[in-house]
């Protein structure tokens, strides 16, 4: 869930206005995307000519502040606009928000993309018709194909692996699958 704006983020916000040029707002605006870092805090101190403490609040607000766009899906200059104060510097306010605006696609892209998800699953279910047991005649069967890729790996690292699971064992599998995904969220913070 995104962090609510404060009055506080607002004031950090400032900040900027001690920017040497808007490609040095920009740029802060950008690279606090990621969250802070001790990098972009010192860079940002030192572009500034602010305490590192101060460039740590600005990083965090920026972060905070393009969180919550995406999160709410704001995707017109009126609806992020709407978030500032009225006493908030008037042309800051507008290059912030042309900023986020310019680059608020690219990060819904990379978020989508870094999403924790179940794998996609090639399946198809069998009806075994012919068997040597006549308690496994006519069940059906589902024939699971996973692709696995290993990133460690350069080149072309699929492998694949087919397992025969009846539908309880199947019905297991996804839960648990989807447990996982639920823990690697939430250890993940997203």
């Amino acid at each position: 869930m995104a962090a609510t704006i404060s009055s506080e983020h607002f004031d950090n916000l400032q900040l900027l206005l001690k920017a040497p040029s808007k490609d040095a707002v920009r740029d802060v605006c950008v690279q606090s995307h990621r969250g802070p870092s001790r990098r972009l805090t010192e860079t940002t101190a030192a572009t500034l000519s602010i305490p590192a403490a101060q460039a740590a609040q600005l990083v965090e607000s920026l972060h905070v502040l393009s969180h919550h766009i995406l999160f709410y899906n704001l995707s017109s200059p009126e609806q992020i606009l709407a978030l500032f104060p009225e006493s908030f510097h008037s042309s800051l306010k507008n290059l912030i928000t042309k900023i986020l605006l310019e680059n608020s696609a690219t990060w819904r892209t990379e978020a989508v993309s870094d999403q924790i998800s179940l794998p996609q699953l090639d399946w198809r279910v069998d009806m075994v018709t012919g068997s040597d047991s006549v308690s496994r005649m006519s069940v059906p069967t589902c024939l699971v194909q996973l692709k696995i890729e290993d990133p460690s790996v350069s080149g072309d690292s699929v492998s694949t692996v087919t397992v025969e699971l009846s539908r309880e064992s199947l019905d297991t599998i996804l839960d648990g699958l989807g447990r996982i995904r639920d823990q690697l969220s939430v250890v993940a913070g997203k």
